[in-house]
């Protein structure tokens, strides 16, 4: 009788282990920002002008964004909006929207006297037009098809070849 008993008392132990059915946990993805990847310019700021540093706390903003045609926000922006939006950001100067209408705006300057703040413009293919704001050592910050918001040199042979002209908006 005990036995049975034990028996019966060990069977409604192991029936109540396994008479639930496990609810399966509802797993949300959340969606996080890469990490930006390695600047390739190293950010110090000691001894710049006030035109370098504003340009360079808009680069660390707007850095890794990626290239969208038509594109204004963080999601995606191309190159004169990029313009547009550093320039009202950063200096509170309104330029047009587009690089056919930025290229009329300030006066030129010779490649030679290129100072930070200055537009660079490329024409990147005979109907295509590209900008960019130059910041020092031959460097400047656009939005690049291929790596987004970035900085590269104005002595890459690519951006050498396409080089078209440089504006000086800044006082």
């Amino acid at each position: 009788m005990k036995l049975i008993a034990l028996v019966l008392v060990a069977l409604l132990f192991l029936s109540g282990c396994s008479s639930r059915k496990p609810t399966p946990h509802k797993v949300t993805l959340k969606k996080y920002k890469k990490p930006p990847r390695k600047e390739t310019v190293p950010y110090k700021l000691r001894n710049k002008n006030a035109i370098t540093v504003s340009l360079y706390e808009e680069y660390k903003k707007w850095y890794g964004t990626p290239y969208k045609y038509g594109g204004t926000s963080m999601r995606g922006i191309d190159c004169s909006a990029f313009v547009q939006t550093v320039f009202m950001d950063a200096f509170r100067v309104r330029v047009p929207r587009t690089t056919k209408e930025q290229v009329k705006r300030g006066y030129q300057v010779s490649r030679k006297k290129i100072r930070a703040g200055d537009i660079v413009f490329f024409r990147t293919s005979w109907n295509s037009r590209h900008s960019g704001i130059y910041l020092e050592k031959g460097n400047f910050m656009h939005t690049s098809s291929k790596h987004g918001v970035t900085i590269s040199s104005l002595n890459n042979p690519y951006w050498r070849s396409k080089y078209w002209q440089t504006r000086r908006v800044l006082p």
